[in-house]
């Protein structure tokens, strides 16, 4: 992950333009583009603002630098909060967050930024879900995050706070995007699983410090969820729900879209069933999930989960009780190096490949694979990678 690279006063300027009045996201990064930094923008004239198509009153409080004093002070506000501000310049503002249609200009965050650059999941689904839909969260959110995931929700009650529980209970990373500032905690009584959140994932929001949780915020917030993450699963929610505004903006950012079907008489199974008939992979197990995933970022988790096994790297997650976890041996390990992601190998190939081991050898250990869950065997003894 690259390192910060702003300056304080190249964060103030940033900031100043996040705050000027009238001044939308995508103005402001017009600006960014067209001037070359925030610095620049704050150097031009208000008649040539205008004439970049900024409205008379937006283009003298630019040209005044209205928004400097708000940006002093949450600069001091995220300071005392511990929390750390992403611009859209940022090396470690989220790749795939900045291909949206309407990516944020910038980003307050608390915890661990090194995260921002991870492999995300959206998880998101109703306030008030059935028991069903509870187990079925903690059990695909854990799963998932121990399959090299971090899991990305809103902290909202219900399917939100199991997702982030149970991905920090198989210990590994989550983060939590806000519809308000990273300073306060909304729902309440999530103060401490926002406190674990930050000590071992991170908080996330576009809304400065301090930013009261607005409901028109929420709707708003899903697109950062959705814009963050490789594919967006979807656990229970009415037809017009946040969770199925979540599923329609993955959609329009090109995102993968994922939905556990549910109880055909309950309302909150409407949203997700109403998704798979529309298109949406039904999902039963993770792998339903991680299968559907792009061939590079399969070869990621691959890669997450072989250093698991192998001791070798820094992982987000240590290994669980996932089969992808399991204790296995030296010829084992030999063959998941060497067995393809994206084409079958022959048996043939395998034993001319790995000739120190004997065939019996290495069918034992196919077996033992194939139990696990790592390899599949297709017709005429070939073989390949699960993920």
């Amino acid at each position: 992950m690259p390192a910060a690279t702003l300056t304080r006063e190249e964060e103030l300027h940033w900031l100043a333009l996040h705050l000027t009045p009238g001044l939308g996201k995508r103005k402001a990064a017009h600006l960014v583009k067209a001037y070359g930094s925030p610095e620049a923008v704050f150097r031009v004239s208000a008649a040539e603002l205008e004439g970049q198509g900024l409205a008379g009153s937006v283009a003298r409080s630019l040209a005044g630098g209205c928004g400097f004093d708000d940006a002093a002070e949450q600069q001091r506000l995220a300071m005392a909060a511990g929390a750390q501000v992403i611009p859209i310049g940022d090396p470690r503002y989220p790749p795939l967050l900045r291909e949206i249609y309407d990516p944020p200009l910038l980003l307050f965050v608390r915890g661990r930024v090194e995260l921002l650059g991870e492999l995300m999941l959206g998880v998101v689904g109703t306030r008030r879900p059935t028991a069903y839909g509870m187990a079925v969260a903690e059990r695909l959110a854990g799963d998932l995050a121990r399959a090299g995931m971090v899991i990305a929700s809103g902290m909202a009650r219900g399917i939100d706070t199991s997702a982030h529980r149970a991905a920090l209970a198989a210990g590994c990373a989550t983060i939590a995007v806000f519809g308000c500032g990273v300073d306060l905690i909304y729902p309440a009584e999530n103060r401490k699983l926002s406190q674990e959140i930050a000590a071992n994932g991170l908080l996330v929001s576009e809304y400065p410090m301090g930013a009261p949780a607005y409901p028109q915020n929420f709707p708003v917030r899903n697109r950062i969820i959705s814009g963050m993450s490789v594919g967006v699963l979807i656990v229970e929610g009415a037809e017009h729900s946040g969770s199925a505004i979540t599923a329609r903006m993955a959609m329009e950012q090109q995102r993968e879209v994922f939905a556990v079907p549910g109880n055909i008489t309950s309302k909150v199974s409407w949203g997700p069933n109403l998704l798979i008939k529309q298109g949406a992979k039904l999902v039963q197990e993770w792998n339903d999930v991680v299968v559907e995933l792009p061939s590079e970022v399969r070869k990621r988790l691959v890669a997450k989960a072989q250093g698991r096994l192998f001791g070798e790297g820094e992982e987000n997650c240590p290994p669980g009780e996932n089969p992808q976890d399991a204790e296995i041996g030296e010829v084992a390990r030999e063959l998941l190096k060497i067995v393809p992601l994206d084409r079958p190998m022959q048996l043939d190939e395998l034993v001319e490949t790995l000739e120190r081991y004997s065939s019996s050898e290495l069918i034992a250990a196919l077996f033992e694979l194939e139990m696990l869950g790592l390899i599949r065997q297709l017709p005429g003894k070939n073989f390949v990678k699960v993920w």
